[in-house]
Formats: structure tokens, sequence, C-alpha cells
């Protein structure tokens, strides 16, 4: 939801007001809302967060093992925090935490969050020893970064005159299954995120062990054309036909998503 917060921001005015976005992605069909409250506050501000803590959706609060953070959540308690990692001069997320380097900060970060009940996640690249690392801070899930699969999956349509099934053979695919095997091996549930968008995500979708796909700006961006509601329907549906058996794709289905 942070990508509506962007928009305000502009201006620094009232709208369009996050919250109500997020009133209607759920009821267009989202599981659940995601907001990265940033060191910044570029987009999402603590009145949002205060306030889509407040509603009746699960809440994934996005931050940085910081103090302050940290110390939110345990006032706000949303359903799930996802800590990432965060540098002012980025203009989004570039790559996922540095799990061994930042390992005692983390640990007690999770620790002190799922305490509380609440789940933790760690947003990371997905190589084995940065998985390893993760189930040993006692975290209960990971999200693996995608942005290396979407900017590889992006070049290879380009690049190709069919562009079905691309991103089927993409070694940033390959590394994506193998972690997210790792890491219910290990114990962790998988989300995945980071670029993500109705025409990419079904080889991630496709994939068994994970559960949870947070999706962004891709949603905001193509809202412009399609709506609130059809951009959030468009993704959703993009998921659950990865999911399906083969046999049961549409072609209905499928183009609609290609316009995208």
């Amino acid at each position: 939801i942070d990508h509506v917060a962007t928009l305000r921001q502009a201006r620094r005015g009232d709208e369009p007001d996050p919250i109500a976005a997020a009133h209607r992605c759920m009821l267009a069909g989202a599981d659940g809302i995601t907001a990265h409250l940033r060191e910044d506050r570029r987009h999402i501000q603590d009145a949002d967060l205060r306030a889509l803590a407040a509603l009746p959706y699960p809440l994934n609060f996005e931050c940085a093992a910081t103090e302050e953070m940290v110390a939110l959540a345990e006032t706000l308690l949303p359903r799930e925090v996802t800590l990432v990692p965060e540098r002012r001069e980025e203009v989004t997320t570039e790559g996922g935490l540095d799990v061994a380097r930042q390992f005692t900060v983390l640990r007690d970060a999770v620790e002190r969050i799922q305490r509380l009940g609440i789940t933790c996640s760690l947003f990371i690249d997905a190589h084995a020893e940065s998985i390893r690392r993760a189930a040993d801070t006692g975290a209960r899930a990971i999200e693996l970064h995608t942005g290396p699969y979407a900017h590889a999956f992006g070049h290879a349509q380009r690049s190709v005159s069919s562009p079905a099934n691309v991103g089927d053979d993409l070694p940033q695919l390959a590394l994506l299954r193998d972690g997210a095997a790792l890491a219910t091996s290990l114990g962790l549930a998988v989300h995945a995120g980071h670029g993500l968008t109705a025409r990419n995500v079904g080889p991630v979708a496709a994939i068994p062990e994970v559960q949870e796909l947070n999706i962004g700006h891709s949603i905001v961006s193509h809202a412009l054309f399609l709506g609130l509601d059809g951009s959030v329907r468009a993704v959703h549906e993009a998921m659950r036909v990865a999911r399906a058996p083969v046999t049961q794709h549409s072609t209905t289905t499928l183009s609609a998503v290609d316009d995208l």
C-alpha cells in the first residue's frame, strides 16, 4: 500500500488515502495488506500505520530491525513483521538482509517480536547460507527477494519472439525454487516478493512451498488503467492460474493477464 502513500506525499496532502485503498484492495480479493514504514517516512507515515493496524485485515508491517521499529511493532501488534534492509539513498529495497553480518541484531529483534505471538519474517536473497542463518535467528518465516528474477524475466521477455513460459528456465527462478525447498526443510514458512507483476508472478506462484506473495508497486501502477479493484483481481487471478493444474488454464484468463 506504500505506493498510494507515495502519490499522496508528492503534494503532502490527504489524498489518495492509503487506508481507503486498503479497504478497496481487500474487497477486491487481496488476502492482506503490507506497509513499509521507512526511517525517512518517504511514503507511509506513523498515523497511516496505526490506522492500518486498527483495521480488521491481516497486516504485514515491513521495517528495519531498529529499536524504534521493533518498539512500534510491539505496540501495534500486526499479524506479521517483515524485517528488511534499508538505506536512505536507495529508491527501493535493493537486496536481502545480510543475516550473517547482522545476526545478533536480527536474532534479538526476532525474539522480541515473536514472543508477542507475531510472526517475524526476514527478507533475504535466495542463497542457501542466508536461508540457513535466517533459520538460526528463530524466525518463523522468510521472504525470498524476487527482484533478480523479475529483472531477468523482463530482459528475457524483450529478447524472445514468443514470450510464453519465458520465466520457467531462468536460473534466478531455479534459485528461488531451491531456496524455497531448503527453507521448508528447515521449518520456515516461505514468502516471496519484489518486482512481481501479473505477467511474471506465475512461475513464482507455482512454487509449491511459497505461501505468500507480496506485490505492491505493480498493483498500484496498473490501477491507473484498470482501477484498483481490477488491478488486484488481475494479479490474484494470475496467481490462481499458476497454482491450478495446467489442464485448468483458460485462454480467457491468460488473455486478461496479458493485457497488463
